[in-house]
């Protein structure tokens, strides 16, 4: 937990610093009280005694207690604020964190858990540091301050207090061994319910299709269920706390009770009046000192959790990045051209490569296809462009300079990149067209309205009731998986780029639109290289180089009608999809 409060920023100190003030404050008076009514006891009980003396007395207890609740006050206000303040820095902090991860980072965290530490995480910290700030400060100089206070009363008092204090710390820690563990998991568990709700969220139509709402609701209560057993047992703990404290807080006032009634009936005469006053003063500095012990019995509720939540946030934070820039810019002596050299990659922690020996290279203006088999690593071949990953092996040129010598947003702003599943953001047709940024003068309406053309998503968002200002839902889900991706193509054509990379963004596409789309690519954008994955033979076999995939090794490179004559694989590929007659008269 205090690796977390390394993040605090020099207000949030200073906030802090006013905290522990008006605490100080706060229980100087607080411990004053009993002093009051020290002197009141023994003014009653002193014959002749003015009732003056009692009232201004009873006055300075009155302006103590409302002195004590204005700094309780102000102590909040500040603990609120520096609390707030943290929360605040530290959301920004794994958010920015977990845009700098690679691909290989978001999986070995997951979305589901990296989005509950950026949210449910932080929570849990800014509730321990908005209460625990004014419990863990003031227990502890409550305690020692009345401790002081209460030193040489009577030793009986004093063994009766100590065994009182000491069964507290002995009921806390085996509350912490016996919680703590539990929080640990919950956290964990909190994962993966996040996963299983996210799944049925996401999947709904396909879920209701398949008549599978039971079987995701079992599968929703298993998961509730471990949560809640594992909550329950350690909420069951944490609950012995409440009525632990109230037996000791009770206990103790009997005890110093009853032991001074013996000392008051052994005492002389002279010197009952003051034991009397001593009970009453000591009684009340028991009862705080309890009662700094209560404050920390409610932070002890919060820290277990807190704490786990600190170690899940920490460890985004100290993951290494494993992508890294480097020092290039965009400038370079070539433009628009790619080469693998023997290019090798497996995944993390893989059993084996999934591209083996790629080596190609494409100039500026060509089109290049990569075709093959599901699983033949065409997308974990393209990935590579971008950096979205590293290579294993081997190099990746992009204006034949390395990638890994790239700053990144340079590599990325020559690349107009279509992922292989469309993804469209929360906005308008505008926006997202004009998504993201690359350094150059802001889109105009006119870039807009030409990227549509190319794409031809001008036949359906003309259309719309807004045109390009109509509304996308979150992720898209109020427009058809072509016009994605037709929205999807205009976004990259927008952005004017030197290297397009397609990465099977044509397969939602009818055939005249498919055939529409590259013919408007092709003469729009003709000095731009490109890259297409693709299916279908028709998408590609005007490519000026087609690369076929097999188990990630390339077995056939060239155009349609050399790949037809040499190589197997690729004819087997056009024969599925089209007949020989087809294939001629194309």
């Amino acid at each position: 937990m205090l690796k977390i409060l390394k993040y605090l920023k020099k207000k949030e100190w200073m906030y802090a610093a006013f905290c522990v003030f008006f605490i100080v404050i706060q229980v100087w008076l607080d411990l004053k009280l009993p002093d009051y009514m020290s002197e009141i006891t023994t003014l009653v009980e002193t014959a002749g005694s003015a009732m003056s003396d009692i009232l201004s007395a009873g006055r300075g207890m009155i302006a103590c207690a409302i002195g004590s609740m204005a700094a309780s006050i102000v102590t909040g206000f500040f603990a609120a604020k520096t609390a707030a303040g943290l929360s605040r820095t530290l959301r920004e902090l794994v958010y920015n964190k977990t845009l700098d991860f690679s691909m290989q980072e978001v999986h070995k965290f997951s979305a589901d858990s990296l989005i509950n530490r950026t949210t449910n995480d932080v929570t849990q910290i800014q509730t321990l540091v908005s209460m625990g700030l004014q419990a863990i400060i003031k227990a502890p100089i409550l305690a020692v301050w009345a401790i002081v206070k209460i030193a040489g009363k009577s030793w009986q008092w004093t063994l009766a207090t100590a065994i009182a204090v000491i069964i507290l710390i002995i009921v806390l820690a085996i509350t912490l061994v016996i919680a703590v563990p539990r929080f640990q998991k919950v956290q964990k568990l909190n994962d993966r319910l996040n996963t299983v709700t996210r799944e049925q969220v996401s999947g709904i139509r396909v879920v209701r299709a398949y008549n599978a709402e039971q079987y995701q609701e079992n599968k929703f209560d298993e998961q509730n269920e471990i949560i809640t057993d594992n909550n329950t047992i350690a909420n069951r703990v944490m609950a012995l706390m409440s009525p632990t404290m109230t037996l000791l807080n009770s206990g103790l006032t009997l005890a110093v009770y009853w032991i001074g009634a013996y000392l008051i009936v052994a005492a002389s005469a002279m010197n009952k009046l003051a034991i009397f006053s001593d009970m009453v003063v000591f009684s009340n500095y028991a009862m705080q000192i309890i009662m700094a012990f209560m404050l920390l019995n409610m932070i002890f509720i919060l820290l277990p959790r807190a704490q786990v939540s600190a170690d899940r946030i920490v460890e985004v934070l100290n993951t290494p990045v494993s992508i890294k820039d480097g020092e290039q810019t965009a400038a370079s002596e070539e433009s628009g051209t790619i080469e693998f050299k023997d290019v090798s990659f497996r995944y993390p922690e893989a059993g084996g490569n999934v591209l083996e020996h790629l080596s190609f290279k494409v100039n500026k203006g060509e089109t290049c296809a990569l075709i093959g088999a599901t699983g033949s690593g065409k997308t974990t071949a393209v990935n590579l462009i971008p950096r979205f990953y590293d290579v294993s092996d081997g190099e990746v040129l992009v204006d034949g300079i390395n990638v890994k010598e790239y700053k990144q947003k340079d590599l990325r702003n020559k690349i107009g990149y279509c992922s292989q599943k469309a993804k469209l953001f929360s906005g308008t047709v505008k926006s997202n067209i004009l998504f993201g940024e690359n350094d150059k003068p802001a889109g105009t309406d006119e870039d807009v309205k030409n990227a549509m053309s190319i794409s031809k998503a001008d036949e359906f968002v003309e259309k719309m009731h807004d045109g390009t200002d109509s509304a996308i839902a979150q992720n898209g889900t109020n427009v058809s998986g072509g016009q994605k991706q037709r929205i999807s193509i205009a976004r990259a054509v927008a952005r004017k780029p030197e290297i397009f990379i397609f990465d099977d963004s044509f397969s939602a596409l009818d055939y005249k639109t498919d055939r529409e789309v590259r013919r408007q690519l092709s003469e729009k954008t003709a000095d731009a290289t490109k890259i297409i994955v693709a299916q279908r033979i028709s998408t590609i076999r005007d490519a000026d180089q087609i690369l076929v995939l097999e188990h990630g090794k390339i077995v056939g490179k060239g155009e349609h009608d050399e790949l037809m004559k040499n190589c197997k694989v690729y004819q087997e590929i056009a024969l599925s999809q089209l007949s020989k007659e087809e294939l001629e008269d194309a």
